[in-house]
């Protein structure tokens, strides 16, 4: 199992962009069918027949955002948990040792609005996959032994994931600091001194409140048809009852930002220096019409490749070891972040390469980016997309997060036009409106002895 904290949400604009992908091309063209449950489950299938495999996923719309106060980790920590206790049908590990058994895989990961279990096997093995995922997402029996192994393991993966690398340290310290009043700035994992905390209790009420049929996404991809599928999970999921209607899911609202913040990490475990700089943006659920395409080509434009102004003017310029920029626009129910990064090349001192990477966001904001470029980073981010569409998780991961965080089929259909439509103006725009480093975050990784001039 996997916290999805140092994943997805670190990867450069050009693979982020896996998560909202244009349906048809990753799909091979191919009609994607979606349809409800009577329960209230929905179902995404997505048939492409390339190879005799099929991904199964089960998405939760719950993640570490939605956790109460004072109880950080708890849904990672019940990710663990599903994994580790028995129900009452199945013996604890069974779902994972018939998955080992036929050749298949199985994994599942935690972000800040959404969990998701998923496995990859035989077509012939979806009904059985169905049946177990359905029996512990009502069935799961919790014990106190299950509470202290699983917690006692994720104190564990605490140490050795985040307190004992100085990487992951400063980006923690980072999101605390980016986000005033948003639960993104909770970590994922969890705090310390509130996971050693969480009880049975805590637990099993997370589970019957949020893990229901009428609070997922069921996402199949791969060698199969949509009949197929629905009788299935009709057969399957659609016995369970549903749980209780749950409130919608308000968040805190994050206020304007009007500061500049630096966060500085020293470190004797550091050997090369770098820096960050984020800055809070819509996603593509809280913009403006628009707003969110023109920041992913934005992002696209500063650093998502080596044809990005960052890197061809810094990295390539010798100035540079490395230099990139990403935009989470996907996957996120509020405000996201945009961020720009790098690491210094020889003799370059950290504050000049910062210095040079801000005079290429002020050169955009005054002078705004080329019709040329911009066709050609809408191309790069289309054609990414178009070169992932033989992965099943990718297509699966795509529809399932956008789903569980309040978009359509439609939206993920819809948005190589949207893409397209954007223009010059709205790039430059959208830099000038957000991109103010008078109210930005900046993260520091240095050695101990190191200072920034």
């Amino acid at each position: 199992m996997k916290v999805l904290s140092d994943g997805l949400r670190r990867m450069p604009a050009a693979t982020t962009l896996v998560t909202s992908a244009p349906a048809l091309a990753v799909t091979g063209g191919r009609k994607v069918t979606n349809f409800l449950l009577d329960n209230g489950m929905e179902v995404v299938v997505l048939p492409g027949h390339r190879a005799p495999i099929v991904t199964h996923m089960v998405w939760y719309k719950i993640g570490s955002a939605d956790e109460p106060p004072g109880k950080s980790g708890l849904a990672h920590f019940f990710e663990h948990l599903m994994f580790k206790a028995a129900t009452t049908n199945h013996a604890a590990g069974e779902l994972g040792r018939a998955v080992l058994a036929i050749g298949g895989s199985i994994n599942a990961f935690t972000f800040y609005d959404f969990t998701a279990y998923h496995e990859t096997v035989a077509p012939s093995a979806l009904e059985q996959m169905m049946s177990f995922e359905a029996d512990r997402m009502v069935n799961l029996i919790l014990t106190d032994d299950d509470i202290k192994t699983e917690r006692d393991v994720i104190m564990e993966e605490r140490r050795l994931g985040i307190d004992n690398n100085p990487h992951t340290m400063l980006e923690e310290q980072v999101d605390a600091t980016l986000w005033q009043n948003q639960p993104y700035r909770i970590p994922i994992i969890g705090w310390m001194q509130e996971i050693e905390k969480l009880t049975w209790n805590d637990a099993n009420a997370f589970y019957d409140k949020y893990y229901r049929p009428n609070n997922a996404v069921l996402v199949v991809a791969g060698d199969v048809d949509p009949e197929t599928v629905k009788e299935l999970a009709e057969k399957t999921y659609g016995k369970l009852a549903p749980g209780p209607d749950l409130p919608p899911r308000t968040r805190p609202v994050e206020p304007e930002q009007n500061t500049r913040r630096t966060v500085t990490l020293s470190d004797a475990r550091v050997s090369v220096l770098s820096f960050s700089t984020h800055w809070v943006v819509p996603s593509y659920r809280t913009a403006e019409p628009g707003e969110a395409e023109a920041l992913d080509l934005l992002a696209e434009i500063l650093g998502g490749g080596n044809r990005s102004r960052l890197y061809q003017q810094l990295v390539k310029g010798g100035i540079a070891a490395k230099a990139g920029a990403y935009f989470q626009g996907a996957m996120l129910l509020d405000a996201t972040r945009l961020t720009i990064y790098g690491s210094p090349r020889g003799d370059a001192k950290l504050a000049d390469l910062e210095a040079a990477a801000h005079a290429v966001i002020a050169r955009i904001v005054k002078d705004g980016v080329t019709d040329d470029e911009l066709e050609k980073a809408k191309n790069r981010c289309v054609r990414s997309l178009i070169f992932a569409r033989s992965k099943q998780y990718h297509v699966a991961n795509l529809f399932g997060s956008t789903l569980a965080t309040g978009g359509t089929v439609q939206d993920v259909e819809e948005w190589p036009d949207r893409i397209r439509k954007v223009t010059a103006d709205q790039v430059k725009a959208v830099a000038a409106r957000y991109l103010a480093f008078d109210h930005s975050t900046t993260g520091y990784l240095l050695p101990k002895t190191e200072n920034l001039m």
